[in-house]
Parts: C-alpha cells; structure tokens; sequence
C-alpha cells in the first residue's frame, strides 16, 4: 500500500476518537425507507447518467481506433 503509514496513523485516530462513543446502527431495510416508484426513478436516473457516459467513451475509443486504422 502506498500509504500504509499515514493509513494506519488516521485509523488509530479514528478508534482513539471513538472510543468512548456508543455506536449504534439499526438495522434497518432499504426496501422499507423506499416510496412505490421510487426503484423506477432509481433505474431511470441510472440509465440518464450511464448511458450517456457508455456511449462518450464508446465514441473516443472508436475516434481513437479510426485514426489508428485509417491514417
């Protein structure tokens, strides 16, 4: 690891800080926080961020490959 050093100092830290603190998760379902459409807006807004990324990045690799192979 690059950091190891500095990893390790942060994470000691870290515990020293928390330690006198009682952390408390609950266990609780995401399926239960979710409202009915909320997974279709989900995927959807997935798709709007994705998609247009995927096809930026098909399309420099493929600009790319065309000056490699054509000229």
């Amino acid at each position: 690891m690059l950091f190891h050093g500095r990893y390790e100092k942060a994470m000691e830290q870290l515990r020293e800080k928390q330690q006198g603190k009682d952390l408390v998760f609950e266990d609780e379902n995401l399926a239960d926080k979710l409202e009915k459409n909320d997974t279709l807006a989900l995927i959807l807004s997935a798709l709007l961020v994705f998609v247009p990324a995927g096809l930026l990045v098909l399309g420099l690799v493929s600009l790319i490959g065309y000056f490699f192979v054509v000229r």
